[in-house]
């Protein structure tokens, strides 16, 4: 079911949310559809990297309740 679910998160069409600006004053933006978030560049208007664990809420939800959490 992992697997699956990693499957799923890679081959997301992404649909994303406006630019956000963090509590440490970097824009990022989150897939409404997956999840995953990205750093922006606001001055180039465009996405950079993605952010691998930016929401120790959601990882440590994810650790305690497997595949209860999207």
């Amino acid at each position: 079911m992992e697997l699956w679910k990693r499957l799923c998160r890679e081959m997301c069409s992404h649909q994303f949310t406006w630019p956000r600006l963090s509590a440490n004053g970097k824009h990022y933006q989150i897939c409404l559809l997956c999840g995953n978030e990205y750093e922006y560049d606001w001055n180039r208007m465009q996405r950079t990297n993605r952010l691998l664990v930016t929401n120790i809420k959601l990882a440590s939800a994810e650790a305690r309740w497997p595949g209860s959490v999207n």
